[in-house]
């Protein structure tokens, strides 16, 4: 059957098609500062011939949601993060044209030394997570539901800490905090909160190749994700 040329009874009898997407935050330097970002993918086909999209693709019958977001995620763009979360499933009627789809959606949530290992070309690049282009499918709608969900988790959560390597410094900690919420955070009150914190743990070591007083290194014990039914994928 061409599905391109089906008509509405006949898409409708189809089966829904299963896909997986994935949306991906990193902390980038964006003149400065500390900024959200994401990459993207160029679809190659239609439908949305030449739009960006979240990375992704059909679901396979014989691997699990998990392995098949971590499989895509890889193939688009070489990154294998240690944090990588079911977020949602967007199945409305009307977002394809030819047959009803349904996307099981991850977020990945990436540190530093990850970030810099992504892949970019033609078709794979960063785009800053509050100035994107307009997506194919409805992919603007789950990035905004994805970036809701993250600030809300940041608010009560210990998520921040999936952005960070193994030891920071606690003006990393609040430079996280300030990228992801969009606002300043008063420094002095911010270090008393998570010196206060009992995860937190200081080191014996310090930041070097600073100009002045090198800061104290410190760690994160406890759990990255608040979410007990989602495991994190290790390496």
């Amino acid at each position: 059957m061409d599905f391109g040329s089906a008509n509405v009874t006949e898409r409708n009898q189809l089966p829904p098609a299963l896909a997986i997407s994935t949306v991906i935050f990193a902390l980038r330097s964006d003149g400065g500062r500390q900024a959200l970002w994401m990459p993207l993918v160029r679809r190659i086909r239609e439908p949305h011939l030449g739009k960006w999209a979240l990375p992704g693709g059909p679901l396979s019958g014989r691997e699990s949601l998990q392995d098949a977001a971590a499989r895509n995620l890889n193939e688009t763009t070489g990154l294998a993060p240690r944090y990588l979360e079911q977020l949602y499933a967007f199945g409305g009627l009307d977002r394809a044209a030819t047959q009803r789809l349904v996307s099981i959606v991850y977020w990945a949530l990436v540190q530093p030394g990850e970030a810099d290992l992504a892949r970019e070309s033609e078709n794979v690049k960063w785009f800053p997570a509050d100035a994107l282009p307009d997506l194919a499918f409805d992919h603007n709608t789950i990035v905004e539901y994805a970036l809701w969900r993250l600030r809300n988790k940041m608010e009560y959560g210990p998520i921040a800490f999936s952005f960070l390597g193994e030891s920071f410094t606690l003006a990393q900690v609040r430079g996280v905090y300030e990228a992801v919420l969009g606002r300043e955070l008063d420094p002095a009150n911010f270090r008393r909160h998570l010196r206060a914190t009992p995860d937190i743990v200081p080191t014996d070591t310090f930041q070097q190749g600073g100009r002045h007083r090198p800061p104290r290194l410190y760690r994160y014990t406890g759990a990255a994700s608040p979410d007990p039914g989602f495991p994190r994928r290790t390496p």
